[in-house]
């Protein structure tokens, strides 16, 4: 929680608050601890508290304080709280969730989508089923054993993913982001993928350091496939009912471009299944 707010804190500078940034130059950028406090309402030695560690059971009311205070969203401002829960060992507000097997109407629905490229995801990301589509959207994915699959791991440490995504940056930032929001529901397994993908590669501990934190919500994706070339295609994420899953959709408008280089590949993805049968 401390480390979460130091790092917010440096990104507010006084402009953004509607503060003068004086005359003096700052040693570090972002707002000063005096200043923050002063604009969430709490004294200065309290919030001093909370940023070293010493206070470890903060009112809902000075978070909201200090996240209003530092502009968070409600993302953030939902992780904040979960970090307060931690730190003074409190339940947590949603209980930890266990991993559960896909269930039947998941794997017929993946089906029913194609040839839009759809599979399902845990809370961090491990790939836990798939439709042909989708496995042919990320070359490569499928050589890994199925235990090993996940996308993030697949982001940052699989050859293809530089050139598949072509704005990989963002894909990787977003995908930390929404890692973080299973730091409060799965922190042990949060913890054994940062620390397998902090040894591998020093761009994951950049990105995990910056604390971003980031539902996956619906959006686009662009791709420079091997098979199909250059396109843009819009995902959604669907959360399941009950369960720490969520299906992932690409798709696009039937008649357009993008949606002919979906039916490529879902050719692709049959003559493979074909040939692998």
């Amino acid at each position: 929680m401390a480390q979460f707010l130091r790092d917010r804190r440096g990104r507010i500078t006084p402009a953004d608050v509607g503060l003068p940034s004086g005359l003096s130059t700052r040693r570090i950028p972002g707002l000063r601890r005096e200043e923050l406090a002063a604009l969430a309402g709490v004294s200065v030695d309290y919030y001093i508290r909370i940023e070293q560690g010493r206070e470890t059971a903060p009112s809902d009311a000075v978070l909201g304080a200090l996240a209003k205070a530092l502009h968070l969203t409600p993302d953030e401002h939902t992780h904040l709280l979960g970090l307060a829960d931690q730190a003074a060992g409190r339940t947590a507000r949603r209980p930890p969730s266990e991993p559960r097997p896909v269930t039947p109407g998941v794997h017929v629905l993946l089906e029913s989508l194609r040839p839009s490229p759809a599979y399902v995801l845990d809370e961090i990301n491990d790939l836990l089923a798939a439709n042909p589509e989708a496995l042919a959207l990320m070359p490569g994915l499928d050589d890994w054993p199925p235990v090993h699959r996940n996308t993030i791991r697949y982001t940052f440490l699989h050859p293809t993913a530089r050139s598949l995504f072509a704005d990989w940056d963002r894909v990787a930032a977003n995908c930390l982001a929404h890692l973080r929001t299973a730091q409060l529901t799965a922190p042990d397994r949060v913890d054994a993928v940062v620390a397998e993908l902090s040894e591998a590669s020093p761009e994951f501990t950049t990105l995990w350091n910056r604390h971003e934190v980031r539902i996956k919500r619906a959006g686009s994706t662009d791709f420079q496939h091997p098979v199909i070339g250059r396109v843009t295609l819009a995902n959604e994420a669907l959360s399941l009912v009950g369960e720490s899953q969520r299906v992932l959709v690409y798709q696009a408008p039937p008649g357009t471009p993008e949606h002919d280089a979906l039916v490529l590949l879902a050719m692709t993805a049959e003559k493979a299944h074909v040939g692998g049968a």
